[in-house]
C-alpha cells in the first residue's frame, strides 16, 4: 500500500509516517513546502502524481486562539483545503481519512460525546473543522473522520511542555479543573489511524487515550511523573479567563465514547497516564 500524508513536519503527521515505515509501508509525506492544501491545483497535480491509495490528511490550521482574528484564513485552509482533497480522491476513488477535534460540538454536558451526535461548534476552530467534515461527507463515501483531543507529540508545542516549561521558570501555576477530557497522544494514535486506513470499515470515529481528566489533573500527573516539584492551584473556567483572557472560547465536556472501535474491532489507545510515562521518557533522553 502506498499512502499520502498531510502535515508531516506537525505532532501527528510526523508520528503516522514514522508508522508507516515501521511497517514497510510506502508513505509519502507532504507539508505545504510540497503541497499548499489551499491550492486545489496543486493538491490536484501532487496527488496524482503521488499514485496512492489513500491519504490520511494531518494538516491543519491548529492555532484555535489566532483563529478568532482569522476566521477567514481558517476556513479557507482546514473548510476548502480539506475539500479540495476530498474531491481529489473521489475522482481518483482512494481512500482518504481527515483529523477532526471535538471542537466540532458544544462542549456542554457531561455525557460523552457520540461519533453520530449533532454537530454545534463553539468556536471559530471548530467551525473551520466542521467545514472539513461537510466536505469530506459530502464528496466521499470511502472515508474516515477521526476526532482526537488534547494532543500531545514530540513536534511542535503542547499542554505538557507548557506545563514543564512554565513549572520550571516558576515553580507554580494555576491550571483550569472544569474542562474534562482524554489527552492523545501522536504515537499511539498513529497506530490507530494505519490499523484503520487498510480496512474498509469507514465512518466517524473518536480516538484518544484512555481515561477522563480534567486539566488541572492532567499537570498534577505531568509534574509528579516528572519529579518535579511545582504548586498546582485548581482554577474554574471563569477566573482563569478573567486571569489569562483568551480568544476563544473552551470547551468544558471533552469526553468522547470510542464504543465505534470496539464495534469495528480497532484497538483503543492505552491510557493517558501510560502514554506520559512514554512521553516523558523521549523528552527527558
Amino acid at each position: 500500500m502506498r499512502i499520502l500524508v498531510t502535515g508531516v513536519k506537525g505532532q501527528l503527521g510526523h508520528d503516522v509516517m514514522n508508522e508507516l515505515a515501521k511497517r514497510g509501508i510506502e508513505g509519502v509525506g507532504v507539508d505545504i513546502e510540497e503541497m499548499d492544501i489551499t491550492d486545489a491545483d496543486a493538491v490536484r497535480t501532487v496527488i496524482t502524481d503521488a499514485k496512492v491509495e489513500a491519504v490520511i490528511h494531518c494538516a491543519a490550521f491548529t492555532a484555535v486562539d489566532a483563529a478568532e482574528e482569522k476566521l477567514e484564513l481558517c476556513r479557507k485552509i482546514n473548510g476548502e483545503g480539506t475539500e479540495h482533497i476530498a474531491k481529489v480522491c473521489k475522482d481518483l476513488d482512494i481512500k482518504m481519512m481527515y483529523i477532526s477535534t471535538d471542537y466540532v460540538f458544544d462542549g456542554e454536558g457531561e455525557r460523552p460525546w457520540e461519533p453520530d451526535d449533532e454537530r454545534h461548534p463553539l468556536n471559530a476552530y471548530g467551525i473551520s473543522k466542521y467545514d472539513g467534515e461537510l466536505a469530506v461527507e459530502k464528496y466521499l463515501e470511502k472515508y474516515f473522520t477521526v476526532r482526537i483531543a488534547w494532543v500531545f507529540g514530540i513536534n511542535g508545542k503542547n499542554f505538557i511542555k507548557t506545563m514543564l516549561r512554565i513549572g520550571e521558570a516558576n515553580g507554580a501555576v494555576s491550571v483550569v479543573n472544569d474542562q474534562i477530557g482524554s489527552p492523545t497522544y501522536t504515537y499511539d494514535l498513529a497506530r490507530l489511524l494505519v490499523d484503520m486506513i487498510q480496512t474498509e470499515k469507514y465512518g466517524r470515529y473518536h480516538a484518544t487515550n484512555e481515561g477522563l481528566c480534567s486539566w488541572y489533573e492532567f499537570a498534577c500527573e505531568i509534574f509528579k511523573q516528572a519529579g518535579m516539584d511545582v504548586k498546582v492551584t485548581p482554577v474554574d473556567s471563569e477566573t482563569y479567563n478573567s486571569m489569562y483572557p483568551t480568544a476563544a472560547k473552551r470547551p468544558k465536556n471533552s469526553r468522547m465514547s470510542k464504543d465505534k472501535l470496539d464495534a469495528n474491532g480497532f484497538e483503543r489507545l492505552p491510557a493517558w497516564q501510560d502514554a506520559l510515562s512514554r512521553y516523558l521518557k523521549i523528552l527527558s533522553a
